[in-house]
């Protein structure tokens, strides 16, 4: 890795927000180590800047010390500038009924709560040598679900979004003597796989009046991760088109 390109690892690679930030970064020349299930795209393939995919179930915790140590391997003496913790879980009942506290199954629950909030955690802590040496950022991805009672999302996703929402604060806090800033983006309703067909009735409790790209969210993330927001850290921005006001 040349020492004058700025270095990024993101979780959740494959698709919808994560795509789209591995394009929003690439067009600004960052070298780029996605991670996800699936293996590499090909139009990824053909970006110059993208440098390793690193296929990898992040549910599991072998498997995610495995991504630290070849995310180490791939840095090498490089500094590592961007964490993005987008990797999430939703998990969705055969009948399309929304799982809440009393019909859903518990250890459903901790596949959720292992990728949505440790995973996040796990990554930080192994690769915090190479951001520290980077003064770099970590931005993780919540969700409007992670404030209050979504009608679609579950119960164990909208909480493990809401820990993750309080573990931003908490690694803000302690990351800050490190020199890395850490960060939350709490998306709304976003137009990808992952939302529900039912979601166009929630666009009139919208004061944008649409639903959100994830172009939009990837341009969030981007300013997260530049100088302009050098001062910014324990901060969770909702790119939502206003819904999180009501």
């Amino acid at each position: 890795m040349e020492n004058s390109r700025r270095n990024l690892v993101l979780t959740g690679a494959s698709r919808g927000i994560g795509h789209a930030t591995v394009k929003r970064f690439s067009d600004a020349g960052w070298r780029i180590v996605t991670v996800s299930r699936e293996a590499v795209p090909a139009e990824c393939k053909r970006d110059p800047n993208w440098t390793h995919h690193i296929t990898a179930d992040l549910a599991v915790p072998a498997e995610v010390h495995g991504v630290v140590e070849q995310a180490a391997a791939l840095l090498g003496d490089e500094p590592l500038h961007a964490l993005i913790n987008n990797a999430g879980f939703s998990p969705k009942a055969p009948s399309k009924e929304r799982l809440g506290c009393l019909n859903g199954e518990i250890d459903d629950w901790r596949g959720v709560f292992e990728l949505n909030f440790f995973t996040p955690l796990a990554l930080a802590r192994g690769l915090a040598g190479a951001l520290a040496s980077g003064k770099g950022t970590i931005v993780n991805i919540t969700s409007i679900a992670g404030h209050y009672v979504h009608p679609f999302a579950g119960s164990a996703y909208s909480t493990s979004k809401a820990a993750l929402s309080a573990l931003t604060r908490e690694m803000a806090a302690e990351f800050g003597a490190l020199g890395v800033r850490v960060n939350a983006v709490a998306p709304g309703e976003i137009a990808t796989a992952m939302l529900s067909p039912e979601t166009e009735i929630l666009i009139p409790r919208i004061p944008l009046h649409r639903l959100g790209t994830p172009e939009d969210v990837a341009a969030t993330i981007f300013y997260l991760c530049g100088l302009d927001s050098a001062y910014v850290t324990g901060t969770e921005i909702f790119v939502t088109g206003g819904q999180h006001l009501y």
